[in-house]
């Protein structure tokens, strides 16, 4: 069986989806792909399925009721992954954000370079993201500053979502205790990785803009980013998290 699953999100992402999972399906490893779609209207799970027919053990959807976040819908992916034995399972935008062709860069470094979570990093190397107004980059970038000085992590961009984790690590948490949605759910799955004392590694990426569809970030979502951070240190402090 092949050892590495790549979890894709998706919420009306038509314009993007087939070709995304082309680019992955592609790559000199031969990755598994894992689309968890939301019910969007748009027919993306519709497109998938036509997909698995030319790419048979090899591409997989679940399909969910209703728009429930981006954190949950990870968490499904991870239950379900972690049921078939996956060693490496990944987290990926389906907009072309995160490309495709450095999956093996975070495979590498948790394969090779021992890493047990490897982060494609934006801001380890400087500032590496195109297409983005400076006001976003600014907002990201102080996010992550920020996230530094209230939990301890020595990590560069806390808020990423290109992703490789080694089975051990989602293993070792309680997956019923991840309760959050968007940014905060990319720095509370760091956190606790971090708490756990396992190896984090940020391997540098350029991260593009989408060109296609619509972004789903929100005021709510960079909200409790904020507030959540302080309540996974506050959790942490008095050893619930």
């Amino acid at each position: 069986m092949n050892d590495c699953i790549v979890i894709i999100p998706t919420y009306n992402e038509i314009e993007n989806i087939e070709s995304v999972i082309r680019s992955v399906l592609s790559q000199h490893k031969p990755f598994h792909v894992l689309v968890i779609d939301d019910n969007s209207p748009d027919q993306t799970a519709d497109k998938v399925m036509r997909l698995q027919s030319e790419f048979k053990g090899r591409l997989f959807i679940e399909k969910r009721s209703e728009k429930l976040g981006l954190g949950t819908a990870y968490v499904h992916g991870f239950r379900w992954a972690l049921e078939r034995e996956y060693e490496y399972i990944f987290e990926m935008d389906a907009d072309f954000s995160h490309n495709p062709n450095d999956l093996e860069k975070l495979y590498d470094a948790c394969h090779f370079g021992g890493a047990d979570l490897a982060v494609g990093s934006r801001y380890v190397t400087g500032v590496n993201v195109v297409n983005w107004p400076l006001s976003r980059v600014l907002m990201s970038y102080f996010a992550s500053v920020y996230v530094q000085f209230v939990t301890g992590m020595k990590i560069h961009d806390a808020t990423a979502g290109f992703i490789c984790y080694k089975k051990q690590v989602l293993e070792g948490f309680n997956l019923d205790k991840i309760k959050f949605v968007g940014y905060a759910f990319q720095i509370e799955m760091k956190y606790r990785t971090f708490c756990k004392n396992f190896q984090i590694v940020e391997v540098p990426i350029i991260f593009t803009d989408r060109t296609k569809g619509q972004s789903k970030m929100s005021s709510a979502i960079f909200q409790e980013a904020v507030l959540g951070v302080i309540a996974l240190r506050l959790k942490k402090l008095l050893n619930t998290l």
